[in-house]
């Protein structure tokens, strides 16, 4: 498939994926389902905020590309991770576990990762362990 096909079959995977059942809307394009709830009442980050999460990434043929499970949760500033993960965590509270759809454009847009093609649309479980 060539750059331009895999780019259009990753935002009509995306444009299908929003309309299944559970699948809310965030900005900019980005897209979440729960898997699971937390404390309503639990905190959420800021941008400022140190997040340690669990999480698996993949991309839209199911390849994962990367995963925190089976060892140390990630603890890291919420501000320097992908546009599309700043969204979303601020929306989270701890304890949830959310499958979030990441448009290229909110993930690494026109770049290549290792495993990740440009263009790719992203598919993070993330669990929300705690908010410093």
């Amino acid at each position: 498939m060539d750059k331009k096909a895999y780019i259009q079959a990753n935002k009509d995977w995306l444009a299908k994926k929003s309309k299944e059942e559970g699948v809310l809307p965030l900005p900019k394009g980005i897209f979440y389902k729960v898997i699971s709830s937390g404390d309503s009442t639990g905190k959420s980050p800021s941008l400022r905020s140190i997040v340690t999460v669990h999480y698996t990434g993949c991309t839209i043929d199911g390849k994962q590309f990367d995963t925190s499970r089976g060892g140390v949760p990630l603890a890291i500033r919420l501000s320097d991770l992908i546009e599309g993960w700043i969204i979303a965590l601020q929306q989270m509270r701890v304890g949830d576990r959310w499958e979030i759809f990441i448009p290229a454009e909110q993930g690494y847009g026109r770049l290549s990762q290792p495993g990740i093609p440009a263009g790719s649309t992203l598919i993070f479980d993330v669990e929300l362990i705690g908010v410093m």
